[in-house]
């Protein structure tokens, strides 16, 4: 573990460790998803029996389906016939004219009638009434029937005209189409039979009639033709549901089954890319999002990097070892999978931050793999419950001082798993057994509890592993009963109480501006183990007594002093303590300038230079081990103030990190100027509750 730690220090270059983690995570995605969209091709040959059952691996619209199905639905519409009203007034007013005209033409020749033989009268008004009429209505009657009716008295004229009228209307009354128009006449010959005239002019009005009879019933090409439009465009399109059965084991592969296979992609020799490269598109985009998520993971260490990546492989690897089971007669083993692991580990080493980005992960690789051996498919359904299942730790109550938290963690996603499970079910509106009920929700309440259990086993294995500390790691080092913290009680019991104070200070400031306080207690409480080798140098542990360093000089007590920092983070280190505790023992004091003895020894040596009192560094990276450095500055300068007040208090917290601020020490870590004033106001309220003014009590006489 120490090696793995070393190692992953020894690449200072930050970005490239995030490039290959990214690298890594990409191609580890991609092989493991890629069997579950690789398409999967069936050796079936036309009119063959299928020696298996086959299913779709999309939804796709069926388009030969669909425009079979519109064509079926526009030939079921009957054709649209129009009724024309007004063809028979058009037609009563033709016979009426015909009728008029004769009567004109027999009274312009009453005078030519005394001096014309009847046979040269009649035919001159053939002739005449020829004349008269449109050459489309001249062309229907043959000379007799003109010659009937001019021979014809008027009262006759008028019994042929009233009763044609009347039998064109009643006969054209009714719908009349080209194939009915011989029925149509019949129907008129049949009325005139009836009509008291002579037979000439009988024969004449039937002639007129049938001429007078026309359809007046006829198709409509474009209302038949809108009405097949709108049938066609009523009927929905043909899908091939993904999951759909095409062809059932002992069935023959039809010219439609058969279509149906080439169209989803499942016939051998019709390969495609387009699945890969939809799986390598999918990848750079969920990539794309983890690089911008993970950025802030810049300001810490390339163990964070690689222990962030390192659990969302391991997760997947989790869903993919699950998902190998998913031939087995029950479908939802994927309710039991334990997906929550990741999402935990993640805030307990890492905070909420990274939760989301990583549930979405998980929720999309998921809903691949259980595709219920469809290649190419999503369970929506199954991505849906890993995701609640994820961000469900979101909610999680903060209890940084118990381990149970990972209990209560696995309780609440079980809650949320079962309310899940329960909700998917009743949108299904499927029909399930009492059995199946119980079943799916008692795998997502093992589900919740599963997770919590392997997070507890596993989680010290990752701390150690990458040096990384959780809250719990936190709170099992701040145990008074820890080793290192009875040495320091023990052999240096002034450092120990400077220590806790510091602590209390850390914490506070911390938390003020949004760090980790339990981080800085943590680490102040073994900031200053190197004293333990030499306790005595340090006036917190002289309890008044002699001073050792007045009998050496200033360059010996610098060395001696400045030791207390290497030799703490060698005793952290050979105690295995997590590096965020070893970098804030290494970088309270940063690369600030022992000022006492460096002008102690100027007095006796002005030449010396100031560099060879400053601390060898490195400085604050972090928040909590600036704040922790200032907390250690103040807590020391305060204690040596004969009669504290606030005011004094004030004023030296704020020189102390003025001084600090002016010399660099913040320059590596993200500190800004608000929240070192907020830090300031929070040291100075912390020191006012410990140094505050007390009633002095007279002697007893």
């Amino acid at each position: 573990m120490n090696n793995l730690q070393a190692l992953l220090q020894r690449f200072k270059n930050q970005s490239l460790v995030i490039l290959f983690c990214i690298i890594t995570l990409g191609l580890t995605s991609f092989l493991l998803l890629i069997s579950h969209v690789r398409p999967i091709k069936y050796d079936v040959e036309l009119l063959s029996i299928s020696d298996q059952t086959i299913y779709s691996p999309i939804t796709i619209e069926d388009k030969v389906a669909t425009y079979k199905k519109r064509q079926e639905a526009a030939a079921r519409v009957e054709d649209v016939y129009k009724y024309e009203e007004n063809y028979t007034q058009n037609r009563i007013d033709i016979v009426n004219s015909i009728f008029d005209i004769v009567e004109e033409v027999t009274n312009e020749n009453v005078k030519s009638s005394q001096t014309i033989n009847g046979q040269a009268l009649i035919k001159k008004e053939i002739n005449q009434v020829k004349e008269k009429l449109p050459d489309d209505i001249r062309k229907n009657f043959e000379d007799d029937v003109i010659s009937s009716l001019l021979k014809s008295s008027t009262e006759q004229l008028n019994i042929a005209k009233a009763s044609l009228n009347t039998a064109i209307n009643n006969v054209m009354s009714d719908e009349i189409t080209t194939n009915q128009i011989e029925e149509a006449r019949a129907n008129l010959r049949t009325e005139l039979s009836y009509v008291s005239v002579n037979p000439g002019l009988k024969d004449a009005m039937i002639n007129i009639g049938e001429f007078a009879i026309v359809p007046n019933y006829f198709f409509d090409a474009d209302v038949t033709k809108e009405r097949k439009r709108l049938e066609s465009e009523a009927v929905d399109s043909v899908y091939i549901l993904q999951g759909q059965v095409l062809v059932k084991v002992g069935e023959t592969i039809t010219k439609e089954k058969y279509d149906q296979l080439k169209l989803v992609g499942l016939i051998k020799n019709n390969q495609s890319v387009q699945p890969y490269v939809g799986l390598i598109l999918l990848i750079g985009v969920l990539l794309y999002f983890v690089l911008k998520q993970t950025e802030s993971l810049k300001e810490n260490d390339n163990n964070y990097i690689v222990a962030y990546f390192g659990i969302v492989i391991f997760t997947l690897f989790i869903l993919k070892i699950v998902s190998l089971f998913q031939k087995i007669e029950f479908s939802g083993l994927v309710y039991v999978a334990p997906v929550a692991i990741g999402t935990l580990l993640i805030k307990f080493l890492l905070g909420n931050r990274y939760l989301m980005v990583t549930a979405i992960i998980f929720s999309i690789c998921g809903s691949i793999m259980f595709n219920e051996e469809v290649n190419g498919a999503i369970n929506y359904s199954t991505g849906i419950y890993i995701l609640f299942s994820s961000i469900a730790v979101l909610f999680l109550n903060e209890e940084r001082n118990k381990r149970s938290m990972i209990i209560h963690a696995g309780v609440l996603i079980s809650l949320v798993n079962i309310a899940t499970l329960s909700a998917l079910m009743l949108i299904r509106n499927g029909q399930y057994s009492s059995v199946e009920i119980g079943i799916y929700l008692l795998m997502g309440l093992i589900s919740g509890i599963l997770s919590s259990v392997i997070t507890m086993g596993i989680l010290p294995f990752v701390e150690d592993s990458f040096g990384m500390v959780s809250s719990f790691k936190l709170v099992e080092l701040g145990s008074p009963n820890h080793p290192l913290l009875r040495k320091i009680l023990l052999e240096a019991p002034g450092t120990y109480h400077h220590s806790i104070m510091v602590a209390n200070l850390a914490e506070a400031a911390c938390e003020a501006i949004g760090a980790n306080g339990l981080l800085a207690r943590v680490g102040s409480y073994y900031h200053d183990i190197g004293k333990t080798n030499n306790s005595g140098f340090f006036i917190e542990n002289q309890m008044g007594g002699h001073n050792p360093h007045d009998r050496i000089k200033p360059l010996q007590s610098k060395d001696i002093i400045f030791r207390h920092v290497s030799d703490g983070v060698k005793i952290l280190k050979k105690y295995n303590l997590p590096k965020d505790i070893i970098d804030i023992a290494a970088e309270h004091h940063g690369t600030t300038l022992l000022k006492y003895f460096y002008y102690k020894e100027k007095e006796v040596n002005p030449e010396v230079k100031e560099i060879d009192f400053r601390y060898p560094g490195p400085k604050a990276h972090t928040k909590e081990s600036a704040i922790v450095g200032i907390a250690d500055s103040v807590e020391a300068a305060v204690r040596s103030l004969k009669e504290p007040d606030m005011e004094k208090i004030e004023e030296l917290v704020s020189a102390i990190m003025n001084d600090r601020l002016n010399d660099g020490q913040f320059a590596m870590c993200e500190l800004n100027l608000k929240e070192l004033h907020i830090v300031e106001k929070s040291l100075c309220e912390t020191l006012q509750g410990t140094f505050h003014s007390r009633i002095q009590y007279p002697d007893e006489r």
